[in-house]
């Protein structure tokens, strides 16, 4: 086992012991606000292109067409009541703890694509950044969230790649804290 999986494998454990009573009230909450289920499991793409189920709290209605949330045409109109809410403090994230125990996901890494983001997929396939296990947070994500264009998130998933080590994930970490804290970068 390597040390960041190790290191992922004990945050992540530790955070879902600190977070149970949280991960449960946001749970409850889903399940008042809105009918249909407390997850939403999305395909999405893991390292070496590899699909898998990543968990989210849902935000968006169950009818809520299957594409990234920027390409919808008014995303606020799928919000579930406290979807808007549950991503700006990115509470609708947690369940992706179970991802990093699982091994499809990393604490730091490229944010994992929708399995149909086949221009993204292309591109990270181009650079070499396929290899990488995706994140809960990543480079991209403390430069700019939502708001990147894909081309730019290439370029921060790029230098990631390039430059990855256990400060710059502690880095990563860090900001990403202050990041979700202040609500930065949340569009939808």
């Amino acid at each position: 086992m390597s040390l960041k999986r190790l290191f992922d494998f004990t945050c992540s454990f530790m955070a879902f012991i600190l977070l149970a009573i949280p991960m449960l009230i946001t749970a409850l909450a889903v399940k008042l606000s809105s009918p249909g289920s407390i997850l939403y499991w999305s395909d999405r793409v893991g390292r070496n292109n590899y699909i898998f189920k990543m968990p989210k709290f849902r935000t968006m209605r169950t009818d809520t067409p299957a594409v990234a949330t920027h390409l919808l045409d008014n995303p606020d109109y799928w919000l579930t009541p406290i979807g808007k809410f549950l991503r700006k403090s990115s509470l609708d994230e947690l369940p992706q703890l179970f991802s990093i125990l699982t091994g499809d996901m990393s604490i730091v890494g490229p944010r994992p694509a929708l399995f149909n983001q086949d221009d993204l997929i292309a591109l990270r396939t181009e650079k070499g950044i396929h290899q990488l296990t995706p994140g809960l947070t990543g480079w991209a994500q403390i430069n700019g969230r939502d708001e990147l264009p894909i081309p730019v998130k290439l370029l921060f998933d790029e230098y990631y790649l390039k430059h990855r080590s256990f400060m710059l994930d502690v880095q990563i970490i860090f900001m990403t804290i202050i990041k979700v804290v202040k609500s930065e970068g949340v569009d939808h």
